[in-house]
């Protein structure tokens, strides 16, 4: 797809547009960022790897550091609190064909927080700058950096750790709108991500409950950011962020897939799963797709066929079952 907005810069590394899928754990894998690629998104980022697990050669996250292939950058998401495996986490990621390192200021997932990485790291915010300025220099990767308003409301320090982190050679900071106490409860706000905007000359990018054009050009109106990261809302279509960054561009957006087409794509990803993870491991990773592909796109099925579905082992049955589930032309409610 041809370029559809003007083009982002990352240092010397360039998006195609405004709109980027987020890294999410478990879920924007390579196959999955292949498809939000193809169908136009301006940039899209790997699942979080952890740095430690990643140096020491653990299998799974290895597996994470893995191209999409295509044009698009290819965006290495670490997270961790010592420096020492930032820092080989970093390299490991060069050699793997990384273009953007991207550190993890904001998971607020207990497993991570409870070890003093993602949005714990804002809470000491000279550990976080630490491990910046480590990463920076042992690399000639541009390196950016995601991360909450703040801890809680009454630490929300987004603005002072953008600055400290541009101060260090950071060239973006991506804001999720909200605090990590807030979990992904209540709604994202992106008029305090205003204040990360103000406090530095790098490109910020709002992220939290952008769901649809109209949410992303509300939240680029109310934060003053220049591109918007899109997460949750892309689970069961990830066209979804084509659709946004051509929008935002004046363009037509590619046409979401139903019928014959959505078929065809949810079995091509079904497929690319299984070369990614293997016939024993990627049944069971193909399954929260495959649910959330029923979710986003209303199709009729009955709870016995849903069931077999999602436990099915065999890829072969689960694809023969995907071309029988998703063969209808209309998007009916179950």
């Amino acid at each position: 797809m041809s370029e559809l907005t003007p083009k982002l810069r990352i240092g010397d590394v360039a998006t195609e547009g405004r709109a980027f899928l987020a890294p999410m754990a478990g879920i924007t894998d390579a196959p999955f960022r292949s498809i939000a690629e193809e169908f136009g998104a301006g940039l899209v980022v790997s699942e979080m790897i952890a740095s430690a697990a990643l140096s020491t050669g653990l299998t799974e996250m290895v597996r994470k550091l893995r191209k999409q292939g295509g044009r698009l950058p290819h965006v290495v998401q670490l997270a961790g609190c010592e420096a020492k495996w930032m820092v080989r986490g970093a390299r490991l990621a060069a050699e793997a064909g990384a273009d953007v390192i991207d550190i993890n200021l904001g998971c607020p997932s207990k497993r991570v927080t409870n070890g003093y990485a993602g949005s714990a790291l804002m809470r000491v915010p000279d550990q976080a700058l630490a491990l910046i300025e480590a990463v920076i220099k042992a690399t000639d990767l541009p390196v950016t950096v995601k991360m909450r308003l703040g801890w809680d409301d009454t630490m929300l320090n987004a603005a002072q750790i953008a600055k400290s982190a541009e101060d260090a050679g950071v060239l973006m900071v991506t804001v999720h709108g909200r605090t990590r106490q807030q979990f992904y409860k209540g709604e994202a706000r992106w008029t305090p991500v205003r204040e990360v905007v103000e406090a530095v000359n790098i490109p910020v990018v709002v992220n939290g409950d952008i769901v649809d054009v109209s949410t992303a050009k509300e939240a680029l109106r109310l934060s003053g950011a220049a591109a918007v990261m899109i997460g949750r809302g892309a689970q069961g279509q990830p066209w979804l962020v084509g659709q946004i960054n051509a929008e935002l561009g004046g363009h037509r957006p590619p046409a979401a897939p139903t019928g014959r087409a959505l078929r065809d794509m949810v079995l091509r990803h079904h497929e690319a799963m299984m070369v990614a993870y293997g016939s024993e491991l990627g049944p069971r990773v193909a399954r929260k797709h495959l649910d959330w592909y029923l979710a986003a796109n209303d199709i009729a099925v009955s709870a016995a066929d849903r069931k077999a579905l999602l436990t099915e082992q065999d890829a072969g049955r689960a694809q023969d079952l995907i071309a029988g589930i998703f063969a209808t032309e209309c998007k009916v409610a179950a």
